[in-house]
C-alpha cells in the first residue's frame, strides 16, 4: 500500500490559494469561502495549519464576506447563503476566533430561514433541502445558539425525508443519497436524535456503497468517488456500523487517488486533483485512523480538538 504524501498535499493547497488567476480559481470564485474551509481544515488535520498561513489575513477576508443581514457570501460582494455562513463559522472555529462574530446577528440570520414545517431555506430565495437543515443546526451548535430554533420541528422535518431503504433524501420522497444521509444523520447526531435512525437498515445501505476497488459511491450503480469516503464513513461512525466495511481497501483506494508528484487528491485514480477531493480524502483517512493525522469529528467535520475547545467551554 502507498503512503500519504502529506507534505506534498499541504504544499498543493497553499499553491492553489496563491494562484488567483488560474482557471481553477475562476471556477471557485463564487464559493471561495468553502474552498478556504476545505483547504484550511486539511492543513489542520495534517497538523500544518499554524505554521502555514497568515491567520489575521484569512480572518479579515472571511469577515469581509459578511452581509448586513448577518449571513456570509461565498466571496466578497456575493450574496449570503447558509452554506457559506457555515464555512465562515468553521474557519473562525479552526483559529479559535468565533468571538470575532456578532453572534446574535449571525444567529438571527440563520433562525429567520427556518420554515413553518421545520425545514430550512438556504437563502432568501427559498430553496429547501436537508443540507440546509444540517448547515443551520451545525452552525448554531458551534455558536451555542441551538435553542434559538424549533429543534423539535427541525428534527421532524428531517425524519419526514427518511426512505424505506433507511436512507434520507433532500426533501420528503426524494431518493436516498450518501451526501444527504450525512446531512440528516449529522443533524440528528448534533441534536441527540439518532434514535430515529434504523441503524442496521441504514448501515447496510451505506456498506453496499463499497465497490470492488475499495472505493465508495453515493448511490447504487454509480462510480466510486473519494468524497464519499467522508459522507459514507462519517455516517457509519455516527450510527456505530463502520466495522461493516473493508477499511484497508478503502485506505488503498484513497491513496491511489493521490498525485504523488505535485500533491492533491482526485475523485478517482489518475483524474485531475482539486481542493475539494483533497479535503475529503484526507478527512476520510482521518476517520479511518490513518497514522499521523489529527482526528476529525464525524458530525461537525472539524478536528476533534477544535470541537472540544468550543463545546467544552
Amino acid at each position: 500500500m502507498g503512503e500519504l504524501a502529506a507534505e506534498k498535499h499541504a504544499k498543493y493547497i497553499l499553491t492553489v490559494e496563491k494562484k488567483k488567476d488560474s482557471i481553477e480559481s475562476a471556477l471557485m470564485e463564487h464559493l471561495r469561502i468553502n474552498g478556504a474551509y476545505w483547504g484550511l481544515t486539511t492543513l489542520d488535520i495534517l497538523d500544518k495549519l499554524a505554521a502555514a498561513v497568515d491567520q489575521e489575513t484569512i480572518i479579515s477576508w472571511v469577515m469581509s464576506c459578511q452581509h448586513e443581514s448577518g449571513g456570509f457570501g461565498g466571496n466578497e460582494g456575493h450574496d449570503p447563503h447558509l452554506l457559506y455562513t457555515l464555512s465562515a463559522i468553521q474557519i473562525l472555529a479552526l483559529f479559535n476566533k468565533i468571538d470575532t462574530l456578532d453572534i446574535e446577528k449571525v444567529t438571527s440570520y440563520i433562525t429567520a430561514l427556518q420554515n413553518e414545517d421545520g425545514s430550512f431555506s438556504g437563502d432568501k430565495w427559498g430553496e429547501i433541502d436537508t443540507r440546509f437543515s444540517y448547515v443551520a443546526i451545525c452552525s448554531l451548535a458551534l455558536l451555542k445558539q441551538l435553542d434559538k430554533i424549533n429543534v423539535g420541528k427541525a428534527v421532524s422535518y428531517i425524519i419526514s425525508c427518511k426512505n424505506l431503504d433507511g436512507g434520507f433524501g433532500c426533501t420528503p420522497g426524494a431518493e436516498s443519497h450518501a451526501g444527504q444521509i450525512f446531512c440528516c444523520v449529522g443533524a440528528l447526531a448534533i441534536t441527540g436524535s439518532l434514535h430515529y435512525v434504523d441503524k442496521d437498515l441504514l448501515g447496510w445501505w451505506l456498506c453496499e456503497r463499497q465497490v470492488k476497488s475499495g472505493g465508495l459511491n453515493g448511490r447504487p450503480e454509480k462510480l466510486p468517488d473519494v468524497c464519499y469516503s467522508w459522507w459514507v464513513l462519517s455516517s457509519l461512525i455516527m450510527i456505530d456500523r463502520v466495522h461493516w466495511i473493508d477499511k484497508e481497501k478503502l485506505v488503498k483506494f484513497i491513496l491511489d487517488c493521490q498525485d504523488k508528484e505535485n500533491g492533491g487528491i482526485s475523485d478517482r485514480p489518475d483524474d485531475a486533483v482539486d481542493v475539494f477531493h483533497t479535503y475529503f480524502g484526507v478527512a476520510g483517512l482521518s476517520l479511518l485512523e490513518y497514522p499521523g493525522l489529527k482526528a476529525i469529528d464525524p458530525a461537525y467535520a472539524l478536528p476533534v480538538d477544535v470541537i472540544s475547545r468550543i463545546l467544552l467551554h
